[in-house]
């Protein structure tokens, strides 16, 4: 009998010793390595994407787009949530809830960042930009690094150039075909004072208003007018108000893509590589994709009853550069010669008339 406890005792032993040997970094109070790269592995990070216009335009399309191919990239380890129509934060708070973390991802128009940034009013100079091609390359070219590099002190990052599309020009009182016609109108722009000061120069008075209120606005006559365009114009139905649109292009409505600065540099290195293969994918989706919707959306709007039409002739833009080309003057010492001169360039080269 007693033999056979002596084993039990010895297996018990060498049962024991073993667990101890096997589990002894658990028992030990040195510190273990720790692997960074699996920290927070199996928890999804969120991105919220806060934006001002409707689903239907493009870069409510683009919104969508890049949705969905960063949860395809990431294998679902991130999820970008989508709050189209201003109905998070409208244009005039959202950098601020940016900067404040608050949100993640917004894509303000140029105006918007030019209200926090001065430089960015460059963009809404009058006539600036020919066409879509000058537009372009302002984006891929000198002037849109010299803008992003401008973020970086404000805890932003900018990743990308959305188009959208000229901006054209609505009212209900008259048609708007001389520099004249502007006087006494009064226009909602955005917070942006190149805009405020184009208008002035033509008479006319202006309301700065969030995009979201927009259409309650003109619905009640608060304002007479606004500038922005066909897809927005189109999409927020915004013509039923209007009965005068001019064909234009005084500048360019765009959008520059942002992160929070502080979230962004916390995503793991592999994740952001997935994220800015989705961005860059996306980008270019959707500046094809803006070109070709406004067209669409500018077939439908001009054959709308009771809209009154007019597309400005090369003469008649004429008249109106006469009357703001002190604008660039003014804003020389902001923008620098130099960016000035870029702006020239792309006129020269892409066929100002």
């Amino acid at each position: 009998m007693k033999s056979y406890v002596g084993i039990a005792l010895f297996v018990l032993l060498g049962f024991l010793t073993s667990i101890i040997i096997g589990f002894s970094d658990v028992f030990s109070s040195k510190r273990l390595p720790y692997d960074y790269e699996q920290q927070g592995l199996g928890k999804e990070i969120v991105i919220k994407f806060s934006y001002v216009v409707a689903e239907n335009t493009p870069k409510g399309l683009a919104a969508k787009m890049f949705a969905h191919l960063v949860n395809q990239k990431t294998k679902g380890r991130v999820k970008v949530e989508l709050f189209p129509d201003g109905s998070l934060y409208n244009e005039f708070d959202e950098i601020d809830a940016l900067k404040q973390g608050n949100v993640q991802m917004i894509a303000p128009s140029f105006s918007i960042i030019s209200n926090q940034i001065p430089e960015w009013m460059v963009m809404d100079l009058p006539f600036a930009f020919p066409n879509d091609q000058a537009v372009q390359a302002a984006f891929h070219g000198a002037i849109g690094q010299e803008l992003l590099q401008t973020l970086q002190s404000k805890n932003m990052i900018g990743m990308a150039f959305w188009g959208n599309g000229f901006r054209q020009i609505t009212n209900d009182k008259r048609p708007i075909i001389q520099p004249k016609d502007f006087n006494g109108i009064n226009f909602r722009i955005e917070q942006s004072k190149v805009m405020e000061d184009k208008f002035r120069l033509m008479h006319a008075n202006t309301t700065a208003v969030p995009f979201n209120q927009l259409f309650q606005k003109l619905e009640s006559g608060t304002v007479d007018g606004e500038e922005n365009s066909i897809s927005n114009i189109y999409s927020k139905k915004l013509y039923q108000f209007q009965n005068y649109i001019t064909i234009c292009n005084e500048s360019y409505l765009g959008y520059v893509v942002l992160f929070n600065q502080t979230f962004w540099n916390r995503i793991p290195k592999d994740l952001q590589n997935d994220i800015s293969e989705a961005l860059q994918e996306t980008t270019a989706w959707e500046n094809e994709e803006a070109i070709q919707l406004n067209q669409e959306q500018w077939n439908m709007l001009k054959n709308i009853p009771g809209l009154n039409v007019h597309e400005l002739t090369p003469a008649e833009k004429k008249q109106w550069m006469a009357v703001w080309n002190p604008i660039y003057d003014q804003y020389k010492p902001i923008f620098g010669k130099q960016m000035i001169e870029q702006i020239r360039e792309l006129q020269r080269k892409y066929g100002n008339d």
